[in-house]
């Protein structure tokens, strides 16, 4: 019998092993254009205040249950309200106002995959590790990749400056949140440190919503489930695989994963947005992922050492 149960056990770890980064990759991924399609609905801010209200209403329950420790310093409290500023503010602002100027889900999504190795490049010292040509020739191919990308989509629907603009700043904001999270990260319980971010992502692009947008919302059976997809799938269960693989020691298999990403996001824009990627566009996807690829070659053996 405990070899029965040893088996049963070691079948379910491998069908979690390989189920969970599947569906983590298809919900991650489905985000960009879900995004998106919500955006014809609604303003880009509005529709984050919507998003932040309902993951916050959500997590509260599972506080209140699991009773998690607060921070017990204000510091903290700073340190992970400003990470939330930096994530659910700037990354994800900019990223829907990106997508609201014209940038499809697939360029916007290949610009993200260059944050690995920005942050290895900007932050040797937090890494502790040294820059070597391998990330700067990475990096080289990524943003060739990148460029193709948009110069292949621009031949169909050209990009506007102000949208890739956006992409850059929410580029910006990713980075420095991984950045600010490695320097001065505090380890908490993932619903405290999640409901400390959604809510100061809240108090920031709610002002930014009534000050400079209608905030009118077309409520619609597409809108509705676009945000709760928003909501359940990008928010709430993404962020939930991510942090188990994350505990089970699959570090590595992570950002491996974070290359099949824009491909995927490119599919799901044609599928729900009729975003066309042309042939160009799919040899630069490859260039750029092998650019990130070659850039993180070396975190990656060094954390499975």
């Amino acid at each position: 019998m405990p070899n029965v149960e040893s088996k049963i056990n070691s079948l379910r770890q491998s069908i979690f092993l390989v189920s969970v980064p599947i569906a983590f990759v298809l919900l991650w991924s489905a985000g960009y254009s879900v995004a998106k399609l919500g955006l014809q609905y609604a303003e880009p801010m509005t529709l984050l205040v919507w998003r932040y209200f309902w993951v916050i209403i959500l997590l509260i329950p599972f506080y209140l249950f699991l009773r998690p420790p607060l921070p017990n310093r204000i510091i903290d409290w700073i340190h992970v309200a400003i990470v939330g500023i930096l994530v659910q503010a700037v990354y994800f602002g900019m990223c829907w106002f990106a997508f609201s100027k014209g940038v499809s889900a697939g360029v916007l999504a290949i610009l993200m995959s260059l944050q690995p190795i920005l942050v290895a490049i900007l932050a040797p010292k937090l890494a502790n590790e040294h820059v070597s040509w391998l990330r700067w020739t990475g990096l080289i191919l990524g943003l060739t990749g990148v460029i193709i990308v948009i110069l292949g989509r621009s031949s169909i629907e050209p990009p506007t400056l102000v949208g890739i603009g956006f992409s850059l700043i929410g580029l910006f904001g990713i980075t420095a949140g991984v950045l600010y999270e490695k320097r001065f990260g505090v380890d908490y319980h993932p619903v405290v440190s999640n409901l400390i971010q959604f809510t100061t992502g809240l108090c920031v692009v709610f002002p930014i919503a009534y000050c400079l947008e209608t905030m009118q919302v077309h409520w619609q059976g597409e809108l509705i489930a676009a945000l709760a997809y928003l909501v359940i799938g990008n928010s709430i269960l993404a962020m939930s695989l991510l942090l188990a693989m994350i505990r089970l020691g699959e570090v590595s298999r992570v950002s491996a994963l974070m290359f099949l990403v824009p491909p995927f996001a490119a599919i799901f824009g044609w599928l729900l947005l009729n975003e066309e990627m042309p042939p160009i566009a799919w040899l630069g996807m490859v260039i750029a992922a092998a650019g990130v690829i070659l850039a993180t070659k070396t975190i990656r053996v060094r954390h499975i050492k």
